[in-house]
């Protein structure tokens, strides 16, 4: 049998896409999967006539790859990572590779790096971004590992990932497990702008008064703009119209039930932050909400006993409210990623990573989940600036704010008002007037420290690094 050029283990949705892609793009391919079952399908069917080949056994499957392998793995993350790396290595030959393209957690990236490099074999943890039809049709990747690992599957990454303006959407994110990180880090943000975009709704909806049809025309308005063109608000938009099959009217969106699930990256963004010590308030805020959102029954038990302020509909002028509205989701948007990017700054000073900041906001700029129009301008800011020390300080983005602090105060007023939670909008809104503000009440905080711990102080009229204790009793 004539030796395939990369092999594929995991025919899930997203296993089975990228075979597709990669073959499309000129590379021979090997797939296996646990189950024959699924082997035998995706062979009778979506790859019947390509060059890809269906093997039955990890023994048949290493050997029909040519040498030096490349092995891609799209399997669940964690345990059954480790058990199909078990599987590969006393099969494989130095200098073989293997690529997790799962949502791995970077720690564990990180150990399977070392583990593998110190046997003369190769490991890429590789972010994969953009979902079903980013894998099939390009997506955006984000593999980290060593350099000379990543020189020798880049004339594959470089053809299959997304193609924008300015190149294919893959870079060389870093070493050990950078791109798992970032790819982390990238969900975050990607909870943040949902719960951003939910929110936004909930308003329009709940305060404004507007039916699908008319948030349909305003999404869709909005994705017109350069400020908030992107993916998730052009599949929102889209989302309003789907009409519903199994109750004969209406549309979907009012009959699907509002508890959302979480796959772990967006709390793992969250503890990591924690740990490090950078402050996500937006992100943080979007992961509390889908948490809260899953205690549906608990939440309709309260919503009898504890009622709130009744909303009465928005009495101002409704075309306004839409606009503030917008203004509201861009400035709170500007801050998730700010939030995204100041992060993975300090990840990569703590972990010596070496991230581009702009070369990362360049790759998200097409194929996957977040991408936006808005990211050229991250990326410039980034390449004018690579020390700035937060996003919000960029020239751009710094007026854009200012601009429209008004409405985004008025919308997160007015949102109180009507005991509407926007959790998202809030933290954001916070985080900016944190970030801006050059004293906060933490002084009585340090008191409280000092008072009941002896946990020392600094003082305004000293340097900075000298510390103080007072007898307070």
């Amino acid at each position: 049998m004539t030796q395939q050029n990369f092999g594929l283990i995991g025919l899930a949705v997203m296993g089975e896409n990228l075979a597709l892609n990669v073959e499309r793009n000129g590379f021979s391919l090997s797939v296996y999967n646990r189950s024959r079952e699924k082997t035998d399908a995706f062979l009778a069917d979506r790859a019947a006539g390509k060059n890809i080949v269906g093997t039955f056994s990890i023994e048949e499957f290493v050997a029909s790859l040519e040498r030096p392998r490349k092995i891609l793995i799209m399997v669940k993350a964690g345990g059954p990572v480790d058990a199909v790396i078990d599987q590969l290595k006393p099969l494989l030959d130095p200098d073989d590779m293997i690529i997790d393209g799962g949502n791995s957690l970077y720690e564990d990236t990180d150990r399977r790096v070392a583990d593998l490099e110190s046997t003369g074999l190769r490991f890429i943890g590789m972010g994969v971004s953009g979902g079903e039809e980013g894998a099939l049709n390009g997506p955006s990747l984000m593999p980290g590992g060593t350099k000379e690992a990543y020189a020798a599957i880049e004339p594959i990454v470089t053809k299959i990932a997304a193609q924008v303006d300015d190149g294919p959407c893959v870079t060389y994110i870093g070493p050990k497990g950078a791109g798992h990180y970032v790819k982390m880090v990238h969900n975050g943000i990607e909870y943040g702008d949902m719960q951003l975009i939910a929110e936004a709704y909930d308003l329009l909806k709940s305060v404004g008064g507007l039916s699908n049809a008319e948030l349909h025309d305003v999404f869709s308005e909005w994705n017109t703009t350069e400020e908030l063109d992107s993916f998730l608000i052009d599949i929102t938009a889209n989302i309003f119209t789907k009409a519903d099959d199994m109750n004969g009217g209406g549309e979907l969106i009012d009959y699907i039930v509002d508890a959302a699930g979480q796959k772990g990256t967006g709390s793992w963004t969250a503890i990591t932050a924690l740990q490090l010590g950078v402050a996500i308030p937006t992100i943080a805020a979007a992961v509390n909400a889908r948490i809260l959102s899953s205690i549906k029954t608990e939440r309709i038990a309260a919503a009898s006993i504890l009622p709130g302020p009744e909303v009465t509909g928005y009495t101002g002028d409704i075309k306004d409210f839409v606009n503030k509205v917008r203004d509201a989701l861009y400035c709170s948007k500007m801050c998730s990623y700010a939030q995204g990017m100041a992060l993975m700054s300090k990840a990569s000073e703590n972990f010596g990573y070496g991230l581009d900041l702009g070369e990362i906001a360049r790759i998200w700029k097409g194929g996957c989940i977040i991408k936006a129009g808005f990211l050229n301008k991250i990326k410039k800011a980034y390449d004018e600036n690579p020390d700035l020390a937060n996003l919000l300080l960029a020239p751009e983005f710094k007026q854009t704010i200012l601009d429209r602090q008004g409405a985004w105060r008025e919308v997160v007023a007015t949102a109180a008002q009507f005991g509407i939670a926007i959790p998202a909008f809030s933290a954001s809104l916070d985080y900016f007037d944190s970030y801006r503000r050059d004293r906060l009440p933490q002084n009585l905080t340090q008191a409280q420290r000092d008072y009941f711990g002896a946990h020392t102080f600094e003082r305004t009229d000293k340097p900075r690094g000298e510390f103080f204790h007072a007898a307070w009793f």
